[in-house]
């Protein structure tokens, strides 16, 4: 049974078992790939998706370059119970809340999008909402802001924004320095069980898979062949 807008389930909380965490995205088109599933049946993918043991499920909500809106978020809370994050450029705090409002358990902060006290108001507004904030960061330097403003979810994106190249070795890098209490998350470019145990050697407690999930013609069957990997916490310090 799905939740209401006002009991949301932990997003955070689904990702910490003892497995790699799957996030499975709902994404139609992308600036990297084009028109990826244009038709796609949103509540009969994340049912999929929920059938296949995804532990949380990412809505693109950002209708120009991704081809979603903020119904595709309603309609999934009203068809699964799995915690939903809500990717799309947030740079406004009004638009934290009206995440929580549509009933996203997180939201996607994009570290270089935003000054450095933008990051900080909007970790803040969810805090005060109780909506999870997921920052995501491609190098040391984002890495550390995020830190020191208390991110208790982070993710490394691998493929560069900017060039839309994919770098599978950012989320190598980057992941065993981010602290064990940290729930980190390797972004882009996962489309095998192999990489998703690559990615938890490394010290993901969980991967986000968008293009391969989106795509497939069996979600459910895909989904379900990227679960069960043990997490590691590979060389994350305490």
């Amino acid at each position: 049974m799905a939740h209401g807008a006002g009991t949301v389930p932990s997003f955070r909380g689904a990702l910490q078992g003892r497995q790699v965490g799957v996030i499975a995205e709902v994404k139609r088109s992308s600036p990297s790939k084009g028109a990826i599933n244009p038709g796609l049946d949103l509540a009969a993918q994340v049912r999929a998706y929920e059938a296949a043991g995804a532990a949380a499920i990412s809505v693109l909500t950002e209708p120009t370059r991704f081809g979603g809106s903020a119904e595709d978020l309603v309609l999934a809370r009203k068809s699964v119970a799995l915690p939903l994050l809500k990717k799309d450029f947030h740079v406004d705090v009004s638009q934290i809340f009206e995440a929580r409002m549509l009933g996203a358990s997180a939201a996607l902060v994009i570290a270089r999008a935003v000054t450095p006290g933008r990051l900080k108001d909007l970790i803040t507004a969810g805090a005060d909402v109780a909506l999870e904030i997921l920052v995501e960061v491609r190098d040391e330097r984002e890495l550390d802001l995020a830190l020191s403003l208390n991110a208790s979810l982070i993710g490394v994106n691998n493929r560069n924004l900017e060039t839309l190249e994919l770098d599978a070795g950012t989320s190598l890098r980057i992941l065993p320095l981010i602290p064990r209490g940290v729930v980190a998350i390797a972004e882009s470019g996962v489309k095998s069980a192999a990489d998703v145990k690559r990615f938890a050697d490394a010290g993901a407690d969980a991967v986000l898979i968008g293009s391969e999930l989106s795509g497939a013609r069996d979600p459910e069957a895909v989904a379900r062949s990227l679960t069960g990997v043990v997490r590691t916490g590979g060389a994350r310090k305490g």
